[in-house]
């Protein structure tokens, strides 16, 4: 396994290297060389507590997913500890920094560029992207200011798609496990003159397992059952020699079964991009996309085992664009000016039916439109062993249509409520610094602010998690982000690097399901979440042997006050003190790989009353693969070795456990 971290200005300024070496080559020989990448990554990325993950660690995990790969970075969460197999998809949001949310993405995820949440709910389609398709993933800490910054409250993951250089003509696999699940990919990539084509497939089902505890079963209990498939076509042309066309096509579709016969789920979509990329004097990026997205679901009683809600359709729609210009300016400088917009719009239709007679007891409808303009400006500046880092972004926010509508089963409107229009601007900054102090040894500092805007789901969507009710909220405002951070990079060899940085984050009016009775919650701002910790990293390589680390200390709590001082001084939910993760690699011969990745998670509360409690868990996962021949390998792979018992719901001793030990077979080719 190659390296997991790039820490210091050297490496990543060495990186740069070949590009450079390869378009001076290009120049002379009249070809002209396409790589299907966006800009190269701006200096600013060494100023901020920033985590490469290459192509060797993504595509080696025990269970092939992508929420697995990303918890080997340092204060990576979901809302809930279940993969993308055996959770409601509603509560795959991703955060940073251990900020707690409501299983809305308090972190920007971008595949190529462009933002890949939902456009209702704000949550990431984990299953449509698959890992064997990435080169790289960059995370970076702390809130954003460039493209798309509004939703970088936490920080921002920027996911790279693979092309022919490292895919090769083909590639696929196929592997089964011992619950008899199966897993196929395939990604074919074909020359197009100058450019490339790469369409990429996979299709992952099983009858899953039992996520209540044997002595909670009853005969309406259900295995987490899934069956998603995704596909994409990525098409890269050049349209002249600085000017690469890149277009992108996807469609997924995910079904699952969560807790009982009949609680079935579904969400799909539809996304288009296209994206040109300009790199003479005048470099540039420019984008536009569209996504069409639905998600239905159905409620099952917890105590009679009858549906009481049909989520049946919640359609929506995402557009975006960007504009990216670097000039070139003074020497030293590295200008990059643009402006970027977003807008999603979507609505919720569901039925409410009786638990003792069936009968349809009200139909309801909500939804709205959200628009984001951003303006923004960022300069990097090297003054000798010195890089400063600034940026300013101003965003213009609308919140508009939104609406709450109940009707009984003679179709008449028995309840409404129609929410007011309203915009804001909004500014947001940051600043920092990083300077060479001593030979490999970067030190580093910053401050910024960010800024979210709440989604479609929660100004409009009340859900229930039965017995559960969370109301939604209408009157919700802007999450506003304000931090700073300390460390250094530190590469004390050229295979070691070591990475710490200390950090505090206080996020302002965060959004949060907030308990009003027992079972009655509502979607609230609190006054802030306070997150304050120690992020560490730690990768090294000797010969044939790698091994990479990382942990996360955060001590966050609520700030309440006024109506919420009840939850002043208590952890955020589903939020843990301490995380970390360890991966050891050996390569013992070409075509040979094998590695072990430890991860502990400590304890975490279910809600914000404290009272249920997620009991910490480690797990080890294992991956082997050996070459067959030049072309076939066989692969194998355990989750979860100890069979740890996993808890991801604690709804007062109602518990629902994650993955079970898992053992894979199978066979990947590569031409």
């Amino acid at each position: 396994m190659k390296t997991l971290l790039r820490l210091s200005a050297c490496s990543i300024l060495a990186l740069s290297l070949p590009a450079t070496a390869l378009a001076q080559e290009d120049e002379k020989s009249g070809e002209i060389i396409v790589t299907g990448e966006g800009l190269q990554p701006a200096l600013s990325t060494i100023v901020y507590s920033s985590t490469t993950i290459e192509r060797e660690a993504i595509v080696s995990t025990g269970s092939g997913r992508l929420e697995d790969v990303l918890s080997n970075v340092a204060g990576f969460q979901q809302f809930r500890r279940s993969d993308s197999r055996s959770s409601n998809p509603t509560a795959q949001g991703v955060t940073l920094r251990a900020l707690g949310g409501n299983a809305t993405s308090r972190a920007l995820v971008l595949l190529d560029g462009v933002p890949i949440a939902d456009p209702f709910f704000g949550y990431i389609p984990l299953s449509a992207i698959a890992p064997e398709t990435l080169s790289s993933i960059r995370v970076t800490r702390g809130g954003g200011s460039g493209p798309f910054g509004a939703g970088a409250l936490a920080g921002t993951i920027e996911l790279e798609s693979a092309g022919p250089q490292v895919l090769g003509r083909a590639a696929a696999s196929l592997l089964i496990n011992d619950r008899e699940e199966t897993e196929a990919s395939a990604a074919i990539t074909q020359d197009l003159g100058a450019g490339f084509a790469v369409v990429s497939g996979r299709w992952d089902r099983g009858q899953g397992f039992f996520t209540a505890p044997q002595e909670q079963r009853v005969p309406a209990s259900a295995r987490a059952a899934f069956d998603s498939w995704q596909v994409g076509l990525r098409a890269v042309a050049p349209i002249t020699p600085d000017i690469e066309l890149h277009a992108r096509a996807s469609a997924f579709s995910d079904d699952r079964t969560l807790r009982f016969e009949g609680a079935d789920s579904n969400h799909q979509g539809q996304d288009a991009s296209l994206r040109v990329v300009g790199r003479g004097d005048w470099a540039f990026d420019a984008l536009a996309y569209v996504q069409a997205r639905n998600f239905n679901n159905i409620i099952i009683s917890s105590t009679r085992f009858v549906p009481v809600l049909d989520q049946r359709d919640t359609p929506s729609t995402g557009l975006g664009a960007k504009f990216e210009l670097r000039p070139p300016v003074a020497e030293g400088h590295e200008l990059r000016i643009g402006a970027d917009y977003r807008r999603a719009d979507g609505e919720l239709q569901e039925d409410a039916f009786s638990a003792f007679t069936g009968s349809l007891r009200e139909s309801r409808r909500a939804g709205g439109v959200n628009t984001n303009l951003g303006l923004f400006v960022e300069d990097d500046w090297s003054i000798g062993p010195l890089v400063l880092n600034g940026g300013l972004r101003a965003d213009y926010t609308q919140i508009e249509d939104g609406f709450f509508r109940a009707f009984n089963p003679a179709g008449a409107v028995v309840s409404e409520s129609l929410a007011p229009d309203r915009s804001d601007w909004a500014v947001s900054w940051r600043f920092g610094g990083s300077i060479a102090a001593a030979r490999g040894l970067d030190v580093r500092a910053a401050a910024y602010t960010g800024m979210r805007l709440p989604t479609l789901n929660e100004l409009y969507r009340p859900f229930v998690v039965f017995p559960v009710v969370t109301q939604a909220n209408a009157a919700l405002e802007n999450e506003r982000l304000e931090g700073f951070e300390l460390g250094f990079d530190w590469s004390l060899s050229r295979d070691v690097f070591v990475s710490l940085t200390a950090f505090d984050n206080r996020v302002k009016n965060a959004i949060a399901n907030v308990t009003l009775e027992p079972n009655l919650r509502q979607r609230q701002n609190l006054p802030a979440i306070d997150a304050k910790g120690i992020e560490a990293g730690l990768a090294a390589k000797f010969g044939s042997v790698s091994f990479d680390a990382s942990l996360a200390y955060t001590d966050a709590t609520i700030d309440g006050e006024g109506a919420s001082i009840a939850l002043d001084g208590n952890r955020p939910p589903q939020t843990p003190k301490f995380s970390a993760s360890a991966t050891l690699g050996w390569e013992p011969a070409e075509g040979v790989r094998l590695s072990g990745t430890l991860r502990h998670v400590s304890a975490q509360f279910e809600d914000d009353q404290e009272t249920d409690v997620l009991p910490a868990a480690t797990t080890l996962n294992l991956f082997v693969q050996a070459r067959v021949t030049d072309e076939i390998s066989l692969v194998a792979r355990a989750e979860n070795l100890f069979d740890e018992t996993i808890v991801t719901r604690n709804s007062g001793g109602a518990i629902d456990l994650g993955v079970p030990r898992t053992m894979w077979l199978g066979v990947r080719l590569d031409l």
